[in-house]
């Protein structure tokens, strides 16, 4: 969020979706009510350092800190709110004076704070007592989110532990003091709320939300076997397609794979912002990438398809609709359609806060595509048109072409010369293309493991670790890092000889 919207906000009076609170040295006693009671309804903004009126009356420097890490620190405390969950304040400054901005989404659990039941209305927040009326609550979340429902047959020992590392690292990047970091996996699976015990039926276990980030690959298919992401590129080929990855592996391999088919095929702008250099696409299709994964109806067979064009990205999926037609800056309003998902990746650093990809895709593309506007489609389907740069795209494929070319050349000439000296056997042409493809594959996403590999040609995984073992003997491919979570990248010699 930036300070234009911020100001926008402080106009507006309070309300169902807006709080204000002065604290100038420390939490208010009453924040975790209106955390609670906007977790319960439909989320929402909490400003502190701001009076009821809108007027900035700042936070004391010296304090700033403090009540960052209270609140933080608070909301991953099951005796403050229950469940947990973990907010992250953002600091800005305005006129020298500095605020803290909550963004609360709408949640897919019922929440209590001190034991007690909060929702909200336009009114304020006020405590929920009635148990036909928190009945109420609890039904409307319990039928609108899917991402919530319980498996009891699925395991700890049916995820992926290899994603478990992977998981602490990303978190340490974001925030090196996250309270999940002193957690073991099982602890951090419940603060996450991807074991959940439903309240009126007694029933408890992993949910949806938890085998699709975590679940092993045949684990997923067994629970949603429709779930697929197809990213394709249809640039010549129109009615089929010039490549492919199909994508059915859990999401945050997902959103790697995602990332690395954008990486691929499309173009890339640098563009200094303030004095950093940034990329636009990685700005661009991250948030792309993280939307399609985290606001997808997941109990819905539409497949979601990531498709490049040679003037557009069109991304569709299946939506649980808050609306019908086209979002607009200026009265867009966001909503999570997976509240468990998207707070997962925001601790993973893949999410910003809720509405940032919105924001962020219409703030950057018009460098990237000559001051072109997206288009967001909200829907039974939701499709996303990001347009591209029809010149740019055309020299990247040019300058993409030649380098592929060399590339192809040069694997020819290694397997000839390993054939000649007695390395490899003779090989038919079915294998030479097959390799050519692998070390395109690394090319292109250095780090890949053998499963990645033998997901992306489709073969088994015997026959793909002959094809690294001939690359590797010719020592056109190396193994970089340890078994566990290294991968494999073009050998500095063989870099060497394509760039000659």
């Amino acid at each position: 969020m930036n300070l234009e919207r911020i100001r926008k906000l402080l106009k507006q009076k309070e309300n169902i979706r807006l709080e204000f609170k002065e604290s100038r040295s420390a939490l208010p006693d009453n924040l975790f009510d209106t955390i609670c009671a906007m977790l319960n309804r439909d989320g929402g903004d909490i400003f502190l350092g701001v009076d009821d009126a809108g007027h900035i009356i700042g936070i004391d420097p010296q304090h700033i800190d403090t009540i960052t890490n209270n609140l933080v620190n608070l909301s991953n405390n099951p005796q403050k709110l229950d469940p947990p969950f973990i907010l992250f304040p953002q600091q800005y400054t305005d006129k020298g004076k500095t605020i803290l901005h909550i963004q609360v989404p709408q949640s897919s659990q019922l929440h209590k704070s001190a034991h007690t039941v909060y929702d909200r209305s336009q009114d304020g927040d006020f405590r929920v007592t009635q148990p036909h009326r928190i009945a109420e609550l609890y039904n409307r979340k319990r039928l609108h989110y899917t991402e919530d429902i319980i498996f009891p047959a699925l395991r700890f020992e049916d995820f992926n532990a290899d994603l478990f590392p992977r998981i602490r690292n990303l978190i340490r990047g974001n925030n090196i003091r996250h309270p999940w970091l002193e957690l073991d996996e099982r602890q951090m699976l419940v603060k996450a709320g991807l074991f959940r015990k439903d309240s009126r039926t007694g029933q408890e276990g992993y949910t949806l939300a938890a085998a699709l980030l975590l679940g092993r690959d045949e684990v997923i298919q067994g629970i949603v076997p429709h779930y697929k992401i197809d990213a394709l590129v249809r640039k010549i080929q129109m009615d089929r397609y010039d490549d492919r990855d199909y994508i059915q592996t859990n999401l945050i391999d997902a959103y790697d794979r995602l990332l690395d088919f954008t990486a691929k095929h499309l173009p890339d702008v640098f563009f200094m912002e303030e004095d950093q250099r940034i990329s636009l696409r990685a700005r661009i299709f991250r948030e792309v990438a993280a939307n399609l994964i985290v606001h997808r109806e997941y109990t819905n067979a539409l497949p979601a398809t990531f498709c490049i064009y040679r003037d557009r990205v069109e991304v569709d999926n299946a939506n649980n609709p808050h609306g019908e037609g086209q979002l607009s800056l200026t009265d867009f309003t966001p909503y999570p359609k997976n509240p468990t998902l998207s707070k997962f990746f925001m601790q993973l650093g893949r999410v910003e806060e809720l509405g940032s990809g919105f924001l962020n895709v219409h703030k950057y593309l018009g460098y990237y595509a000559s001051k072109k506007k997206p288009q967001f489609i909200e829907g039974p389907r939701f499709k996303t048109i990001i347009p591209l740069d029809e010149s740019l795209m055309a020299e990247y494929g040019r300058v993409n072409g030649r380098v592929n070319g060399r590339v192809n050349g040069r694997v020819n000439e290694w397997i000839a010369k390993g054939v000649k000296e007695g390395l490899l056997d003779d090989i038919n042409e079915k294998t030479m293309q097959r390799l050519y493809d692998v070390v395109m594959a690394i090319k292109d996403s250095p780090g890949l493991k053998t499963g990645d590999l033998t997901k992306k040609f489709g073969v088994s995984e015997r026959t793909m670790a002959r094809y690294l073992k001939m690359l590797q003997t010719l020592e056109i491919i190396q193994f970089r890092g340890v078994p566990k979570t290294g991968g494999y990248a073009l050998s500095s010699d063989f870099l060497k000889y394509i760039e000659q």
